[in-house]
């Protein structure tokens, strides 16, 4: 028998532990299904649009996490190098266009093969990442979309730290 024909029965659907972790810290969300929850995380910069699917398949917790941040198509090329030059300096998940509404997105998935269940820890850490990594560069974004930088000038603006105080 192949190890990926091996049927592995879970104690409970992954997305339960997404509902637990809201409730738990009172979050806004929404079951949209069975695999699917939707919430809504104010960031600094914007509210992020958050949804983890169970893709039973993988044995995969998705994660997408939106910005509202239009990207016109004037500015899609430019946007592109933006996402090239920021995914390779994000460690886990990766920023996308999300072509069929022009939008940025965050993703990442927690791989849960043979039937492991997510812990509460991990469920905070996968999305606790994905907002830091959308706060980190959506000015990045914004900048391109809305003040016409090149994506090099605007990586170079978020990337710039201060020292000390004024």
């Amino acid at each position: 028998m192949n190890v990926m024909e091996m049927e592995i029965e879970r104690q409970s659907n992954p997305v339960d532990m997404i509902e637990f972790v809201a409730a738990s810290n009172d979050w806004t969300f929404e079951r949209s299904g069975e695999d699917e929850i939707a919430m809504t995380v104010a960031g600094h910069w914007t509210d992020y649009h958050v949804s983890f699917s169970w893709m039973e398949d993988f044995e995969a917790l998705h994660l997408a996490c939106a910005f509202d941040l239009k990207v016109p198509e004037q500015r899609v090329n430019e946007i592109l190098r933006l996402l090239s030059n920021v995914n390779g300096q994000t460690l886990m998940g990766h920023f996308d266009l999300w072509r069929q509404e022009d939008v940025v997105i965050f993703r990442q998935s927690l791989l849960l093969a043979g039937g492991a269940e997510p812990t509460n820890q991990q469920v905070e850490v996968l999305l606790s990442s994905a907002l830091e990594a959308c706060e980190n560069y959506y000015q990045a974004f914004q900048f391109v979309v809305w003040s016409g930088m090149d994506a090099k000038s605007a990586m170079e603006c978020v990337l710039f730290e201060t020292v000390g105080e004024a």
